[in-house]
């Protein structure tokens, strides 16, 4: 393997997790900005408030999510042998 074909199974592979970790990372960045501001406006000082709904969204939207993106994921496993056995020959 050369270091392009390296460099471009690299960008493949890190649009890849961006692309399907975004979407629980956005999850759990609004729930934990919303109870944040719920907090701040009730005053209640409590550390471990945030992470049961955070991990509560993060479950929910894998959950919804994951025909979406065991989809994405197949998608470009397939390109990436594909390719891969392409480049070989």
């Amino acid at each position: 393997m050369e270091q392009a074909e390296f460099l471009t199974v690299l960008n493949t592979t890190l649009v890849l997790i961006l692309k399907l970790s975004g979407p629980v990372l956005l999850a759990s960045m609004g729930v934990g900005l919303s109870v944040g501001i719920l907090q701040s406006v009730t005053q209640i000082q409590e550390a471990t408030l945030t992470f049961v709904p955070k991990i509560l969204a993060g479950i929910l939207t894998v959950m919804f999510m994951a025909p979406w993106m065991t989809d994405m994921y197949i998608k470009a496993v397939h390109e990436l042998f594909t390719t891969m056995i392409i480049n070989v020959r």
